[in-house]
C-alpha cells in the first residue's frame, strides 16, 4: 500500500508536519509513505492552465496522488478556514480527479481548529473522496514543542495514530478485494 502524506502548512517546523512525520514511524513495513512537499511550487489555479500537457509541477502533484492508495492530509487553520496552498492543490484536482474514490485520513493538529477541518471535509467530499472518520484524528499538539519521535511514542497520541493507520489499510486492503 502506498500511503501520500500532505502537510497544509509551509512552515519548516509546522506542528502539522511532525504529526505526519510521526505517522510515518508508525506505519507498517509492507505500507509505502511519502510525502508530498511541493504545495508551495503549485502554480495559482487557474482553469486557463489546467489544460494537457499541464503545468510540471502540477503535472508531478497529480501523479503522486495517482500513485498513492490512501492520503494523509494535516492542516492549520487559518482565519477559520483551509491555508491557500493547500486549497490550491485541491483545486488543480478537481477536474483531473485524483481524488475520486481515494480514502483519506484528516489528521488535526489543534483541538481548536474546528473550522478549516470542517471546510476541508466538505471541499474533499464534494471531489469524491472517501473521508474515512475512524482514521481522521485529533492530536493536540498545539503549544507542543513534541518532535516525531517522541508524539509516535507518547503513550495517547502514538496509539491513536497507529489505530488511523491500521484503518486506512484496512480499508484500502478490503477495497482492492
Amino acid at each position: 500500500m502506498n500511503l501520500l502524506a500532505i502537510s497544509g502548512s509551509l512552515r519548516t517546523s509546522s506542528s502539522n508536519t511532525r504529526l505526519l512525520s510521526a505517522l510515518a514511524l508508525l506505519v507498517p513495513t509492507d505500507v509505502t509513505f511519502a510525502f508530498y512537499s511541493g504545495l508551495a511550487e503549485l502554480p495559482h489555479f487557474n482553469p486557463d492552465l489546467d489544460i494537457d500537457p499541464a503545468p510540471v509541477e502540477v503535472k508531478k502533484y497529480r501523479e503522486r496522488l495517482q500513485w498513492a492508495d490512501a492520503v494523509a492530509i494535516s492542516s492549520p487553520e487559518y482565519a477559520h478556514g483551509v491555508p491557500g496552498a493547500l486549497k490550491n492543490a485541491l483545486d488543480w484536482v478537481v477536474g483531473s480527479g485524483e481524488l475520486v474514490g481515494k480514502p483519506v485520513a484528516l489528521l488535526n493538529a489543534s483541538p481548536r481548529a474546528t473550522h478549516a477541518y470542517e471546510s476541508l471535509t466538505e471541499t474533499l467530499r464534494t471531489m469524491s473522496a472517501v473521508i474515512l472518520p475512524e482514521a481522521s484524528i485529533t492530536v493536540p499538539l498545539l503549544g507542543s514543542d513534541l518532535d516525531p519521535a517522541r508524539i509516535a511514542t507518547n503513550d495517547e497520541y502514538g496509539p491513536a495514530l497507529r489505530a488511523a493507520t491500521e484503518v486506512l489499510v484496512f480499508y484500502v486492503n478490503h477495497r482492492k478485494s
